[in-house]
């Protein structure tokens, strides 16, 4: 379909086909945010074309943005081209009038004008350095779209380094099949070559440092787009180079090592922290000497093999691979297979790009990351950014700045780095035994803070205690005992000597010292995340102990995990808190740093942007956002703007209702106490049976939790009821299993399909699903999979949690209490809550002419604050019945004329 321009708000907006009215909204919304220096929180529900309305809004900003800048400098240039004076910078002679006129800072007037005009041509020349820059990447760019022999440059490169390397392995081979090397007179090894580097070779070498000047280039305005996964980002593209602004845009997507690495020597180390480390460690070699000969003692010398570097990371090679990356369009796929083509490393290639791009797409946990922000070389200054899926923002900040080290973690990190020290301790400097004996002394007190003994194996210590303690920082160091080390130092010491990569070489060349438990390894929130993007990966499960263990990544050295413990607790101020969790056995306790106000984190990208946009289909309640994330932050409430946007279905398209009661007038109230009493599920189950016989297709069943949806499966199928349930629909349920979760939904797919065709007594299937599970979000039932969606009870997250109670009170103590609300905490759970309940029935409505019913089993849902936290579009629309008669007819009446219709 052709592109079509559409004006709102007095602005051209060229979209792929004619938008919706919504979206104009949208754009026009977006625009005006970004124009302002706003903070923006847009919700737009799934099916509106949200993805789209965002890069059509923000890039016709940015374009013209970029006009309008291009536009100011053309006029100072002009201005600036006028001679200011014949002195080119050197100070006039002050006249009679001004030499006794004092200016407004008690400077002469002369000296003041003098210093205005030298600004005036330090920008005119700083304008004109930066038109050069962009004229050369343009021509370049242009070139290399134009011309096939240089677009193919690095393929061609490529095969030369091939050949190259061929005929060196050849030599090689040669000189193995020799008899050896002879012995060499006294003073005949100044003879022999020394191994030798081309010039061409050295400047990919160690001349580098030099070399990537030309790599580095100024920031311009930029809108950094961020979402959770890579799998959104790779779709996010797709509507990129679908876009009006597809094949004019510069476009760059990052990733992490893991994700991006063509080293498969590097590769196949599997954990994320190896890998990591071993990148920068193939980097230091490249860049630090090469010298092959080091002088021992007076008169003699031996010569040193040369350290390993990564092939991959080469200038030329580059510089090409980031022109090819701003040519065109590409997501992390194509990044990867253009990498491996040009031997060019995508991670590095990537990121050489961002200073030029216009659009950088990136997980967003490496954007609010600041280690990870710095690594990638992103700088936030003036720049836009757009974080997609924004609904659990707050909780993604706390997560990966929260970090967990298990008892049996501790115990191995203790006894590699103790038979370390024992076995090199003669050839380690003083300094090096000091902080490896402050590492050993920290890592015994943990242990002995959770109750157990470094010198026993954690697999077969009990605890005498066990439960949950939750203590400040500063109180958790005075009880290990370890406020009297310099852990900064410590911290600092692990990053430089490395420490923990050369404890990983040390147990890899002689085995595990000792054997770990079978538990699944506990990983920083930050590595996990890293963990998480693998693609078609959204978690890391437990591998079943059948499974091949070679497949398995290799588990990083303990003391990687526990040297982010300890960047947290140097980094922590009154706003962390230390979980000790005592389960028993040592190997299963474990001490975690946990994170209360994650806008001690989001309050660097807020001061640094220009605007930042938060979208996403269900942002209701935002209340969070604005109190946890931005007021915390420092934002003035006069910066943030709401936006929400109602559905493009028809009114009648949707009937949300809120069922206060059942069939046999049993008041439903999921309470914990209440909801696991026989009547309850009963009832519950009647519900389900009317609801089977009225609604066609799929009914999708959430429950609160794994546990309580087994207890209600159990009691029905004790009772009859699902054999009831049965006749209708066939059942399924959610697996708790990743790998099963795309099995599971095509069958039940298959099944409503065929019982559309066939007719019969079953009609579809239902589905038992959970809050915050694997089908509660990112998962489509739309049209016939999803023509009810049923909410039995309110999920609350459990109050009995140790974490949940030091959140709630930290809220009570820090954020004020408006006259006439809750208490910060309560409103905190109640969020939690209708956060899980909005994105669980957002999943039936995905299109303009989808249609579905939204049942919400429990009495609490009828209060005026809760229908308050739900999406505008469906609580426009909520129907509250006191009783089951008068839902049911609604119900029955709703799903006939539909599907007579459809």
């Amino acid at each position: 379909m052709a592109d079509k321009t559409e004006e709102a708000g007095g602005v051209h907006f060229p979209f792929p086909f004619t938008p919706y009215a919504i979206q104009k909204d949208f754009m026009a919304a977006l625009y005006q945010v970004l124009e302002a220096g706003k903070i923006g929180i847009f919700e737009s529900p799934t099916g509106t074309g949200k993805s789209l309305s965002l890069i059509c809004g923000a890039l016709s900003w940015l374009r013209d943005f970029e006009q309008k800048k291009q536009e100011e400098e053309e006029r100072l240039l002009e201005a600036g081209a006028d001679p200011l004076n014949d002195g080119k910078g050197q100070a006039p002679c002050p006249p009679p009038s001004c030499q006794q006129s004092p200016g407004a800072a008690g400077e002469p007037d002369w000296v003041t004008q003098f210093v205005q005009k030298k600004e005036e041509r330090d920008l005119v020349d700083r304008l004109k350095e930066g038109q050069v820059r962009r004229k050369k990447r343009e021509e370049r760019l242009r070139q290399i779209r134009h011309n096939a022999s240089l677009k193919f440059a690095a393929k061609r490169m490529r095969q030369e380094d091939e050949e190259t390397e061929r005929l060196l392995r050849l030599s090689r081979e040669m000189l193995a099949a020799g008899t050896g090397p002879e012995q060499l007179a006294w003073g005949e090894d100044e003879l022999v070559l020394a191994e030798y580097e081309s010039d061409e070779e050295k400047g990919s070498a160690s001349g580098v440092d030099a070399d990537e000047d030309d790599l580095e280039e100024e920031h311009v305005t930029k809108i950094y787009y961020c979402s959770r996964t890579h799998s959104q980002l790779a779709q996010f593209v797709h509507e990129v180079r679908k876009s009006p602004f597809g094949k004019d845009t510069r476009l760059v997507s990052l990733g992490s090592r893991q994700n991006l690495c063509v080293n498969e020597d590097v590769r196949k180390l599997g954990s994320v922290q190896l890998i990591n480390d071993r990148c920068v460690e193939l980097q230091r070699s490249k860049h630090g000497k090469k010298s092959v000969v080091e002088e021992e003692k007076p008169g003699r010398r031996r010569r040193l093999e040369p350290r390993a570097t990564c092939p991959f990371y080469s200038h030329k090679q580059l510089q090409l691979l980031r022109d090819e990356v701003l040519l065109e369009v590409k997501d992390i796929e194509q990044l990867v297979a253009l990498g491996k083509e040009a031997r060019a490393c995508p991670y590095y290639g990537s990121r050489f790009a961002i200073p030029a791009a216009q659009l950088v797409v990136l997980p967003y946990q490496i954007l609010l990351h600041a280690a990870a922000r710095q690594a990638a070389g992103i700088r936030l200054q003036g720049q836009v950014v757009v974080i997609d899926e924004a609904h659990n923002l707050i909780d993604t900040i706390t997560g990966i700045h929260s970090v967990e080290v298990s008892g049996s973690q501790l115990c191995q990190a203790h006894s590699q780095l103790l038979q370390y020290m024992e076995r090199y301790g003669k050839r380690l400097k003083a300094k090096n035994l000091m902080y490896i004996k402050q590492i050993l002394y920290v890592l015994e007190k943990f242990v002995t803070v959770l109750g157990g003994n470094v010198k026993q194996s954690p697999n077969t210590q009990s605890l005498s205690q066990a439960g949950t303690e939750l203590k400040t920082v500063s109180d958790f160091l005075f009880q290990s005992q370890i406020d009297n080390i310099n852990l900064f130092k410590v911290k600092r010491y692990c990053e430089k000597s490395m420490v923990s990569r050369k404890l990983f070489g040390f147990t890899e060349r002689y085995g595990a010292v000792l054997a770990p438990s079978r538990e699944q390894p506990k990983l920083s929130g930050f590595q996990h995340f890293l963990q998480s993007l693998q693609p078609g990966v959204t978690a890391a499960p437990a591998a079943p102990a059948e499974e091949g263990e070679d497949r398995a990544p290799r588990p990083a050295s303990p003391l990687m995990h526990i040297e982010g413990f300890l960047a947290a607790l140097t980094t922590a101020n009154q706003d962390g808190r230390v979980i000790l969790s005592r389960q028993g056995s040592l190997s299963q306790s474990s001490l975690k740093f946990l994170l209360l106000n994650p806008a001690v984190h989001f309050a660097q990208v807020v001061k640094e942007c220009r605007a930042v946009v938060l979208a996403g289909g269900t942002m209701q309640p935002v209340s969070d956002f604005r109190e946890q994330l931005l007021a915390c932050a420092g934002v003035e409430a006069e910066r943030v703007v709401e936006f929400s946007c109602g559905h493009v279905i028809p009114a009648d398209n949707i009937l949300p209702l809120v069922i206060c009661s059942g069939p046999s007038s049993q008041q439903l109230e999921f309470t914990y106490q209440k909801r696991e009493l026989p009547r309850m599920m009963d009832e519950t189950g009647r519900i389900l049976c009317n609801l089977c016989n009225v609604v066609p297709g799929g009914v999708v069943c959430f429950f609160p939790s794994y546990a309580y949806q087994r207890q209600v499966h159990a009691h029905w199928d004790k009772s009859g009821l699902l054999a009831r349930l049965a006749v209708r629909k066939k059942i399924f349920q959610e697996p708790q299993r990743v790998n099963q979760v795309e099995q599971v939904l095509l069958e039940y797919s298959r099944c409503i399909q065929h019982c559309g065709q066939a007719g019969g007594m079953v009609t579809g299937a239902l589905m038992f699903s959970v809050v915050g599970g694997k089908m509660s979000e990112g998962i489509n039932f739309s049209d016939n999979l999803g023509r009810c969606v049923v909410m039995v009870g309110m999920p609350f997250p459990s109050i009995r949690s140790a974490e949940l109670q030091e959140k709630m009170a930290y809220l009570d103590q820090t954020l004020p209490r408006a006259p006439g609300q809750v208490p910060p905490g309560k409103a905190l759970v109640e969020n939690l809550c209708m956060k899980a309940v909005n994105q669980s029935i957002g999943r039936a409505i995905r299109h303009q002419k989808d249609f579905a019913s939204i049942v919400l089993l429990d009495q609490r849902y009828a209060r005026p604050p809760i229908l308050a936290k739900l999406p505008a579009w469906i609580r426009d629309r909520v129907q509250v019945k006191a009783t089951f008669g008068p839902a049911f007819a609604a119900l029955r009446k709703f799903h006939r004329e539909k599907s007579g219709s459809s």
